[in-house]
């Protein structure tokens, strides 16, 4: 009996040391350190665009109509077809306006001999009326009726002039050096021009100078400025690039489906005559484009350090002379640690980015560098920003260690075998485990 109560009391003392080994292996286990994130301060560019799309036109586009009615008796030109200014490039059928024309030159003629008899007639009058053979009334009578004569003298002459000036008309001449892009007529079609001008064709001027007509929405056209670069993109040649400048933004809004745009017009040089008429661009508008700049990236305006645990503060130093605890055996070496300093006032104030405030060009803000394994805070003076990253004017250097982020390593975490020296004995192990 007595050997018994040995027996259980011996068992107690296991089970009470086993659990104190637990314990102390999850205490162990629980012990951690910091690793910190960083990046290298570096020079680049910063670069801010609008997008949009547009369609790519000719800067100069004529087209070209008839004033007079008629049947298209000649065609000179097509489609692509290259002419000069002044070159005939079509022709009406004349027979009715060179009748129109001899029409009213023989009415001129007519009105020619009535007026010259009026005047006759008129002047002989006259010299009667001097010594007073004939009454007030047939002089005035015969004044009456020449210079009636007279004017449809000069109304003929200028329905002879209308009708030669319609003549010309039925020649239609190119009125600017280009090319045909588009042609509405054929040979014996009859155009009437009797409410408004029939388009027979449209002429670009220079096929090696277009631009393009960009819809920018209303969000974006406030960063646009004439001159800012663009490059941009047509499905024709999706693997090349084409570059322009802003040159006109066009204060006329259009309204599509309660969508507001802007028209944008972008100067776009085609020397090799890729883009055509009617395409379909792609753009991107350069509203900011900076180079050779200090970049800070933006994740290291928003990291804020948690300050060191209280147990680590009271450890003695590490072999290598710095305040920080030493790792447990087996674990690697920390890679910094925060020397518990942080900027004057508060933190919110100092760092607007941790708060979520939106951070403005020539704003200051507070970054953590990391110097001999130490994080201490830095004061920057920011630039302009894509989002990604922040132009840095002042404050730090090429080659500077920023913290973008920590992470918290368990110390049993480098030993892989403490899952096996904290599993119960109690517990089945793993299939194998007792072969090994």
């Amino acid at each position: 009996m007595k050997a018994k109560k040995i027996v259980w009391i011996t068992l107690a003392i296991l089970l009470v040391a086993l659990a104190i080994l637990l314990l102390s292996r999850r205490h162990k286990r629980q012990q951690t350190e910091t690793l910190y994130e960083t990046e290298t301060v570096t020079t680049g560019s910063i670069e801010k665009t609008v997008t949009a799309t547009g369609t790519v036109e000719p800067v100069s586009k004529v087209e070209v109509g008839t004033q007079v009615s008629g049947n298209i008796a000649k065609l000179y030109v097509d489609y692509n077809s290259v002419v000069k200014k002044g070159q005939l490039i079509a022709e009406l059928d004349q027979t009715n306006l060179r009748s129109e024309l001899k029409m009213q030159e023989n009415n001129l003629a007519s009105a020619e001999n009535e007026m010259k008899y009026q005047k006759k007639n008129f002047e002989r009058v006259q010299e009667l009326s001097k010594q007073q053979l004939v009454s007030d009334a047939e002089y005035e009578e015969a004044e009456y009726r020449y210079k009636t004569a007279v004017y449809s003298y000069n109304r003929a002459k200028e329905s002879v002039a209308t009708a030669k000036t319609n003549l010309g008309y039925s020649y239609i001449y190119s009125p600017i050096d280009g090319v045909i892009l588009s042609k509405s007529v054929e040979e014996g079609q009859t155009v009437a021009a009797s409410f408004s001008t029939p388009t027979l064709f449209t002429i670009a001027n220079n096929l090696k100078q277009m631009r393009v007509i960009a819809n920018v929405d209303e969000a974006d056209i406030g960063q646009v400025k004439v001159g800012q670069p663009v490059s941009f993109s047509v499905d024709a040649y999706p693997e090349e690039s084409f570059e322009g400048t802003v040159t006109q933004i066009r204060l006329e809004a259009q309204v599509n489906s309660n969508v507001v745009t802007y028209e944008v017009v972008i100067d776009a040089p085609n020397p090799d005559q890729k883009l055509m008429p009617g395409l379909t661009a792609n753009i991107s508008i350069y509203v900011l484009k900076l180079d050779q700049v200090l970049l800070l990236p933006a994740k290291a305006l928003r990291y804020r350090p948690s300050s060191a645990p209280a147990a680590d503060q009271a450890k003695p130093a590490s072999a290598d002379g710095n305040s920080r605890p030493a790792p447990p055996e087996g674990m690697p070496p920390m890679k910094g640690s925060f020397d518990g300093k942080m900027p004057s006032g508060d933190f919110a104030k100092a760092n607007p980015s941790a708060s979520g405030t939106t951070l403005q060009e020539g704003s200051s803000s507070i970054v953590w560098l990391l110097e001999n394994g130490k994080c201490r805070p830095q004061k920057v003076t920011l630039g302009a920003s894509d989002g990604i990253s922040y132009q840095v004017t002042e404050g730090l250097q090429k080659g500077d260690q920023v913290v973008t982020g920590e992470s918290v390593s368990s110390a049993g975490s480098a030993k892989g075998s403490d899952n096996e020296s904290m599993q119960s004995p109690f517990m089945p192990g793993p299939p194998g485990s007792k072969k090994r």
